[in-house]
């Protein structure tokens, strides 16, 4: 920025069941605002054939993972599948501090964990216009048996309840309406005064 004023980034969170497009809406928003960064995840798994070390992944052993929750240097962690996934704490408050938005897709418990960690987070639920649409999208997909789409509507059912952990509703009824108010709520976000107090206070100054 021209006034030379370093602005802490933001930390944004996605949230949504799985169907409402959160997916779509996260890439498309890092796509477009490039200031906005992911985060790189640590998992316990094994890496997948076109998985790099670094890149997609941190893979480290079970040992190491223990070794690290044991010293508080997750900003969250959940146990998926008998694999452990979370993301370390250090790399993201750096790029905070430096100014860069970082962007999670991430489910209601990690949101939780987030918040706890770390309040001034931008949490954002995206969603259908009704469960009614929720099934119809997982529906056309045409890779869920029955009771797969029975049991991702009642974890939407679940998510939703949580609505007051989050700040923004967002209706992914047009996928590219979805992404403008997802940004838009970003924008405005750093707009803020508290945001900007350190500008606010140097033109003050320049007044004396």
């Amino acid at each position: 920025m021209s006034n030379n004023i370093s602005h802490k980034g933001l930390l944004i969170i996605l949230s949504g069941p799985s169907g409402a497009g959160k997916g779509v809406i996260y890439n498309s928003v890092i796509e477009r605002m490039p200031n906005i960064k992911k985060s790189i995840s640590v998992t316990t798994r094994a890496p997948r054939p076109h998985e790099i070390d670094g890149i997609h992944y941190h893979f480290i052993n079970i040992g190491k993972y223990r070794e690290m929750i044991a010293n508080n240097e997750f900003l969250e962690t959940a146990s998926v599948y008998k694999n452990f996934y979370g993301t370390p704490k250090a790399p993201v408050f750096e790029m905070l501090e430096n100014g860069d938005d970082v962007m999670f897709e991430i489910d209601v418990l990690g949101t939780k964990q987030i918040k706890e960690k770390y309040p001034e987070s931008i949490a954002i639920f995206i969603m259908t216009p009704s469960f009614k649409v929720l099934e119809q999208r997982l529906r056309g997909r045409n890779t869920e048996t029955e009771d797969s789409i029975k049991t991702r509507l009642g974890n939407a059912k679940h998510e939703l309840k949580e609505y007051k952990l989050y700040d923004y509703f967002v209706i992914n009824d047009d996928i590219d309406e979805a992404i403008d108010n997802v940004m838009s709520i970003i924008k405005a976000e750093k707009l803020r005064i508290e945001k900007n107090e350190d500008l606010i206070n140097k033109m003050l100054e320049e007044m004396r």
